[in-house]
């Protein structure tokens, strides 16, 4: 009489354990139906694959030079004009987002895998470590994040490789004080406690128990960092402290066409838009990300 009942039971609980969704799986949900987050995530793909896949189909190489086509405006053969050399400025537009997402990509990386390590060290075993990495933060944000990037690349030499080294230290405290925080308030969670009292190891405790649980905003802000870092890059490029010619970097692109935006202005206007596009999809993907993994826009 009991077995009918118990094999209803048993199949009520795998129907609602087949119900329950992985937390990735209803994270991308989520995102799937979040209009800024498709919107950027849309504007990122299709700059990614613009930038890794139309170089092989462009007629034009990004450093080819026409002295018979200088300046041309947007026609059918260049579709974005031709820069005061005669290259062809769609081409190096779209070399050029190569190098933004490389030098956002590696810089933001380093960024979030250094922050997130010093942050750990110092919410977790507090007293001097703590004491000694919060004043490194404190330092290096006491200076505006621009001058103290020009300052590194000043002193390492112009280059786009140390350009990104400057991008990505002048990033750490964000992340290294983003992380302390989320660690001071985890560890203190009953898990963390429980874990301490059977005698975890700390390394342990910090990488499958805290790290995972303070993720969520190091997302968020990675994704606005990436923004940020191609901002940067371009700032850098512009006063000739980046990328060097040839190599077609947005900044530098600017900064070599400011003496023709009266006669031939399509040689700003066009990796301006780019610069633009690319900070706005990334933006907009950190905003639904944050709204789609903060639990208070959630309600």
């Amino acid at each position: 009489m009991n077995e009918p009942v118990l094999t209803e039971r048993h199949s009520v609980t795998e129907l609602n354990q087949e119900k329950v969704e992985s937390p990735f799986r209803e994270t991308m949900r989520a995102l799937l139906h979040h209009r800024s987050a498709m919107i950027g995530g849309g504007i990122i793909l299709f700059l990614i694959l613009i930038a890794f896949i139309a170089p092989l189909l462009l007629p034009f190489g990004y450093n080819q030079i026409d002295a018979d086509a200088r300046l041309q405006p947007p026609s059918a053969e260049h579709w974005f004009g031709t820069d005061d050399f005669g290259r062809d400025i769609f081409a190096r537009v779209v070399y050029g987002a190569r190098i933004s997402l490389w030098v956002g990509f590696f810089a933001i990386t380093g960024s979030i895998v250094i922050g997130s390590v010093l942050g750990l060290i110092a919410g977790y075993y507090g007293g001097w470590r703590d004491t000694l990495i919060s004043r490194s933060f404190d330092i290096l944000l006491a200076f505006p994040a621009i001058l103290l990037a020009i300052a590194i690349v000043a002193m390492l030499g112009p280059s786009l490789e140390n350009a990104m080294y400057a991008i990505a230290i002048i990033n750490i405290p964000t992340f290294g004080r983003l992380m302390r925080s989320r660690v001071l308030a985890v560890k203190q969670e009953d898990f963390v406690l429980a874990a301490q009292a059977i005698g975890m190891k700390d390394t342990r405790i910090l990488f499958h128990h805290i790290l995972p649980n303070s993720w969520t905003p190091i997302m968020v802000q990675g994704t606005l960092g990436f923004a940020t870092a191609v901002l940067e890059a371009a700032a850098l490029g512009f006063i000739g402290m980046g990328a060097q010619p040839p190599d077609p970097e947005w900044g530098k692109m600017l900064s070599d066409s400011r003496g023709f935006f009266q006669s031939a202005p399509w040689t700003m206007i066009f990796p301006g838009l780019a610069i633009m596009l690319t900070v706005l999809g990334f933006n907009l993907l950190g905003d639904g990300l944050r709204d789609v993994l903060d639990p208070r826009m959630k309600q």
